[in-house]
């Protein structure tokens, strides 16, 4: 079993698209044109659908009786996939702090930042994920892609040192969302009838990685897209808004949703491995990334996966009741399918399904 990312596949390398903006583009090439955006059903974003929004303290403090919002967090579990949180517990400078070094690292001139570039066979760096062939559609935006944890996985190579505190930062704020992670897993696990530590032991020491994303203003908004559609393949993604800008968008019955982000809050999705752990009861959703015309748009995203070495499945207590709805392959497997895939839907979690 292996107890490293690094081999599973990379990136193909291609255009810097933050110093692509800078030029003043009649026409934007033919590679990040989406055709099918001139057809996609948006809901309004002054629309009344919005993704659940939960306060953590509420969920957790069984003094008040917590029961009726533990279900309603249980339904966002099983029908949305996604949801809002507020009242986390992560110190808001550590939070703040993040923000800052992320912006500082991508104002950087673009020399500087390539000295942290992606290598072949590798998906660390600064670049473009999955890109798997010379054809496929860009997304407008760059990105840098770090493991954090395990500790001993961290490949140094790739840590930025301007700004001066961004290792410090990094640290800092992973280890805060790694103990919010298990926190919210062992919440789920109790809202799917199992004990606890049968779903947070597999997180304890998880895999851990943090993908911050630059999203530069397209005069031609309305024919890119910054992050093509997908559902993570991952367990559980904690992700926060660097600035104010609304991008992110979610499918909901056939329609894509914009999410209004409250400041302070984490965007918190359910990710492939979660609904294949939970045998199909908690839902992975497929989601995107618009552009805005005038602004740039920055976020972080982290990503929490099972411990090296779990077999990817679904939880025996999940299937005593229930057939078996995924097969159970090795990580090493589950990793290499959806890190050497290019970003389509829920396409990895469907070669999953029985």
């Amino acid at each position: 079993m292996s107890d490293t990312l690094k081999d599973l596949g990379g990136s193909l390398a291609v255009a810097n698209v933050q110093d692509l903006a800078t030029k003043e583009l009649k026409d934007i090439p033919d590679r990040y044109v989406r055709s099918e955006l001139e057809t996609d059903d948006v809901v309004p974003i002054d629309d009344s659908i919005e993704i659940p929004i939960f306060d953590l303290s509420k969920l957790l403090d069984e003094e008040v009786g917590n029961f009726k919002e533990l279900a309603k967090f249980h339904s966002a579990c099983q029908d949305w996939g996604f949801f809002q949180l507020t009242n986390h517990g992560v110190p808001e400078e550590i939070i703040e702090k993040m923000k800052s070094d992320t912006k500082e690292f991508f104002n950087l001139p673009l020399e500087e930042k390539k000295a942290y570039g992606q290598i072949p066979n590798h998906m660390e760096g600064y670049g473009q994920a999955f890109v798997m062939s010379e054809e496929q559609k860009l997304d407008w935006g760059d990105m840098h892609f770090l493991i954090v944890n395990p500790l001993i996985n961290r490949d140094m190579r790739f840590w930025p040192k301007t700004p001066t505190s961004f290792r410090d930062t990094m640290d800092k704020y992973t280890k805060e969302l790694r103990k919010l992670t298990i926190i919210l897993l062992g919440l789920m696990a109790k809202n799917l009838g199992l004990e606890p530590e049968k779903l947070t032991k597999l997180f304890e020491d998880c895999i851990q990685g943090v993908r911050m994303n630059y999203y530069p203003p397209c005069p031609h908004a309305d024919k890119v897209l910054g992050l093509s559609p997908h559902s993570d393949g991952t367990g559980l993604t904690l992700l926060i808004q660097v600035n104010e800008v609304q991008g992110l968008q979610v499918k909901k019955n056939a329609k894509w949703v914009p999410i209004n982000p409250i400041p302070g809050a984490f965007i918190v999705n359910i990710g492939d491995v979660l609904e294949i752990m939970s045998n199909g009861i908690y839902k992975s959703i497929e989601h995107r990334a618009v552009i805005n015309p005038l602004k740039e748009r920055l976020s972080i995203a982290a990503f929490h996966d099972a411990e090296f070495g779990t077999m990817m499945g679904p939880l025996p207590d999940l299937v005593k009741v229930d057939r078996e709805k995924y097969r159970t392959v090795s990580q090493t497997d589950f990793f290499r399918q959806v890190i050497t895939s290019k970003l389509d839907g829920k396409s990895s979690i469907e070669l999953m399904k029985i």
